[in-house]
């Protein structure tokens, strides 16, 4: 008996949904074509508003190549982070080095005590 009531609940959800209504449509189009066409399957997808073959592997085919291009530019985002990176690091080194390079030494030549004015 439980399994009866599940089949009508699911019944009553394709109903309200729309799903029974969706379906008998495209399989009365398909009925009422002259010249059938050779994919039914097809045919009552594209009435449900979905892809036909060759544009889902249209799609198939941009996604990959989308894809591709994705991958591309990341790598390319990664290499120029990294030599950003390279670049902070010796730019910091250099001015480092320069700073200390700059600093004038109050050291005389007499014994390296410091020189006084």
């Amino acid at each position: 008996m439980e399994k009866e009531a599940k089949k009508e609940a699911f019944r009553k959800y394709l109903e309200t949904s729309g799903v029974v209504d969706a379906l008998t449509k495209g399989l009365v189009a398909l009925y009422e074509q002259n010249n059938k066409p050779s994919s039914a399957i097809e045919f009552v997808q594209q009435k449900l508003g979905g892809p036909t073959v060759a544009e889902h592997d249209k799609l198939q085919s941009e996604l990959s190549e989308l894809q591709a291009k994705y991958n591309e530019l990341l790598a390319s985002h990664q290499e120029t982070c990294k030599q950003l990176e390279q670049y902070k690091i010796s730019s910091t080194t250099t001015t480092s080095e320069e700073t200390i390079e700059d600093k004038p030494r109050n050291v005389s030549h007499d014994g390296g005590k410091e020189a006084t004015d």
